[in-house]
């Protein structure tokens, strides 16, 4: 009986996925210590921004392909950019501006808690 109790609950902890959240970037956030945690909803936008990519929603997708989310988001809709350490203020910039664009005005940076 309890070999049976043990192979459940190593089957379990097995198949089970142990994800924080659905992130298609590997980025180098920069560190804050100040901040609040992350309180995720349904209709926020993530927006994953490191040299070479860009993700949306765990999505990797291009630059010309943003518009094109943002368009389909309500103005009240929450951003979350996570910015990688090492990107051009420019293409950052680009981003923002896009965001502006399209009246997307409520914008959270990302960063990771400094130890």
């Amino acid at each position: 009986m309890i070999d049976m109790v043990f192979l459940l609950l190593i089957f379990f902890l097995v198949t089970s996925v142990f994800r924080k959240k659905e992130l298609a970037l590997l980025l180098k956030l920069p560190e804050a210590t100040q901040g609040k945690g992350d309180d995720k909803k349904q209709k926020d936008l993530t927006i994953e921004l490191s040299d070479n990519e860009v993700a949306v929603n765990g999505q990797k997708s291009s630059m010309d392909d943003l518009e094109g989310w943002f368009k389909k988001s309500e103005p009240s809709t929450l951003v979350n950019l996570r910015v990688d350490g090492d990107v051009r203020y420019q293409r950052l910039v680009k981003v923002l501006d896009l965001l502006r664009t399209n009246k997307l005005d409520n914008i959270s940076l990302i960063t990771d808690k400094k130890k």
